[in-house]
């Protein structure tokens, strides 16, 4: 094997494990989604994407039973964003909460943080853009 054919193969390799350490993290359109699960049966997920100069971010809590009230809240780059109640409904059991913020510079990093009010059970998701 010739010397440029090692480099080329090496190149292609290379740049194919990129595109697969990239791709989970994102959904397209420059959205970022991180999943996972809380405390209990709960699972959470939070999204975010560029959009008009600032940054969409959105938290979901499913938890497959409408009626829960939860605490929810937002930071982002570690300083308070948001903050509220949201109630389940629907059949699946679920709510999101959707916020503009502003595109700091470097990486933004927020956490989405929520507590059922009866249960205590915690959900805590995190995604950086």
């Amino acid at each position: 094997m010739t010397l440029i054919r090692i480099l080329a193969t090496g190149t292609a390799a290379t740049a194919a494990l990129a595109a697969l350490t990239v791709a989970p993290a994102h959904a397209g359109d420059d959205t970022v989604v991180r999943t996972g699960s809380c405390s209990g049966s709960t699972d959470w997920k939070t999204k975010a994407k560029a959009r008009d100069g600032r940054l969409e971010f959105e938290g979901e809590i499913d938890s497959n039973v409408s009626g829960q009230v939860w605490r929810w809240r937002i930071l982002h780059n570690g300083t308070m964003s948001a903050r509220g109640r949201s109630t389940t409904s629907g059949p699946s059991g679920s709510f999101s909460v959707e916020r503009a913020m502003v595109d700091l510079a470097g990486t933004d990093r927020f956490v989405f943080r929520a507590v059922h009010g009866r249960s205590g059970e915690v959900c805590r998701g995190t995604l950086a853009f």
